[in-house]
């Protein structure tokens, strides 16, 4: 029987012949449907198919040259939009970086000696090699930790400037990256100058974010001082000058007063951003730095820590110079100290860096008052000197009226005729009335030129009439009638008319500033005559509060 046939393994295809397509009816024409038809009988794109096609970066390329020239026409507000990136890329980029001075925050630096930041160079590569170079102080530091008047900003403390110093624009400009960092800011406002250390234009630096208002030195007010008064006058001051802030604490950095609601509200609002502590130089930031991490150190194993290497406290403007950063806080976010903001309108602007101290108070503030409740002379005709810094002119007052004086003691306060006031102060300006201290810095000295007319209006007899606040030094309240009187019928007289003008001519030297504001209520008497704002609930909630 014969085999089968072997089948073979090659697959056999089957082809059709190729059959027209069937035909759809026709649709009615549109506007989409003649859109599709005239792409499809458009030509060939020009750069080919197939291995002549555009690549994916080709593609990339010009899709970025067309949102460029798009760019060239956009609207205003996509353009303001595109202006404010650039310049906060370039504030973030003035941001410090590199090992700094733990002192003073001045970067360090091995070539100029009389320049802040210096270190000798054996020291400085030394501690390099060791990776220990943010616990190095400069020389300066040195100096000014063991009392030496070192100023480093040029143009004040009497000095022109010069190469080893750091002028106040370029503090400014260290700074101007604060506005584009997510931060808390607490700001510092001396008690003692309040209008002086203000910084009205804090949103210069601070941007949107949230600021805590701490008034510092209030060991320094009178005895008996009601700080509810105290508090209740800050936050109307304020609200005056249309500043948002969460809170306002009144703070002593010396007694460490009010520091623990201070921590406490940080730790509340902090939320994981840094803390920059923010004021005008000479606010005492780095006093009330040492203050906080004394205080969180009992708690806080890293602010314990960092006590060790903390910024430099010196009476000169212009201690800080760099922002300092601190790790101070255990749950994360860092502690600055930043430059002080010099202000030219302040004394310490104008007056030599030795004669500093002069200004600074160091006890508590006590009253001088003029005249005293003992004597029977009169203000008008008569020209007060506060020092060689200040020159009042009595022109109208009342037989009664009082000015009383609060600033520093090292600054004796003189009264003489007016008529006789110019000789007087060019002959002992330097001598009996100083600062300027010395003949030698009298010679050199600017002199009063800066005058300011003062009519002041009083409303109500049993109160002060208003401050006379001078920036940087102090204040004077206006008593119209401050001196008890011993004479009935004049008393009486006097009281009758409960309302009136004091004119006063006050001299400073020209770019200080004077302020005349509400009296601030201090001493053991302003409780009895304050009185506190009448406001409304919805008022109320909207004010911040006070704490001490």
């Amino acid at each position: 029987m014969a085999a089968p046939p072997l089948l073979s393994h090659r697959l056999l295809f089957l082809s059709f012949p190729n059959t027209p397509a069937p035909q759809l009816a026709p649709k009615p024409a549109s506007s989409s449907s003649s859109t599709v038809r005239a792409a499809s009988n458009a030509p060939p794109p020009r750069d080919g198919a197939g291995p002549a096609a555009p690549s994916r970066g080709d593609r990339f390329l010009g899709s970025q040259l067309a949102a460029e020239a798009a760019a060239r026409v956009l609207a205003p507000e996509d353009a303001e939009r595109r202006r404010r990136r650039r310049e906060k890329r370039k504030a973030l980029a003035r941001k410090p970086s590199g090992a700094a001075c733990y002192g003073c925050g001045a970067p360090l630096q091995t070539a100029e000696e009389a320049a802040p930041g210096y270190v000798d160079p054996a020291t400085y590569e030394l501690k390099k090699r060791h990776h220990q170079l943010r616990t190095v102080l400069c020389g300066r530091c040195k100096l000014l930790s063991h009392g030496h008047m070192v100023t480093a900003v040029g143009g004040h403390g009497g000095y022109p400037g010069g190469k080893q110093f750091v002028s106040a624009e370029q503090l400014r400009e260290k700074l101007s990256y604060l506005r584009h960092e997510k931060a808390l800011i607490v700001k510092l406002v001396d008690i003692v100058d309040f209008n002086g250390s203000f910084l009205a234009r804090v949103r210069d630096f601070a941007g949107a974010n949230p600021i805590i208002l701490v008034i510092t030195k209030v060991d320094l007010l009178p005895r008996d001082t009601d700080l509810n008064c105290i508090g209740d006058w800050v936050v109307e001051a304020i609200v005056k000058k249309k500043l948002n802030v969460l809170g306002v604490h009144l703070t002593s950095s010396k007694s460490l007063v009010g520091i623990t609601g201070v921590i406490s509200e940080i730790q509340q609002e902090k939320k994981g951003r840094d803390v920059y502590i923010l004021g005008s130089a000479n606010v005492g930031k780095s006093a009330f730095i040492s203050a906080l991490l004394r205080t969180m150190a009992y708690k806080d194993p890293v602010a314990a820590a960092a006590q060790k290497y903390k910024p430099i406290q010196s009476a000169v403007p212009g201690t800080t110079l760099g922002p300092i950063q601190i790790d101070a806080f255990l749950g994360g976010g860092k502690l600055y100290d930043t430059p002080g903001v010099h202000l030219h309108h302040r004394q310490a602007a104008v007056i030599h860096a030795d004669d500093l101290p002069s200004l600074a108070p160091q006890s508590r503030l006590r009253a001088r008052c003029f005249p005293a409740n003992d004597t029977d002379v009169g203000l008008s005709g008569n020209s007060l000197f506060w020092g060689g810094l200040v020159r009042i002119d009595v022109v109208k007052a009342l037989p009664r009226t009082r000015l009383t004086f609060y600033g520093p003691k090292k600054l004796k306060i003189n009264m003489v005729p007016t008529t006789e006031a110019d000789e007087f102060y060019k002959s002992e300006v330097g001598v009996t009335l100083t600062p300027p201290s010395g003949k030698e810095k009298a010679e050199g000295w600017v002199g009063l030129q800066g005058v300011r007319e003062l009519q002041i209006k009083y409303e109500e007899l049993d109160r002060p009439a208003c401050d006379i606040a001078i920036s940087g030094l102090g204040w004077i309240a206006v008593e119209p009638l401050g001196v008890p009187s011993s004479n009935s019928d004049e008393s009486a007289e006097e009281e009758d008319n409960e309302s009136g003008e004091l004119h006063l001519t006050v001299h400073v030297p020209k770019p200080v500033e004077i302020f005349v504001r509400p009296p601030l209520p201090v001493g053991k008497a302003a409780s009895q005559w304050y009185r506190y704002q009448e406001l409304t609930e919805e008022e109320e909630e909207l004010r911040p509060k006070w704490h001490y």
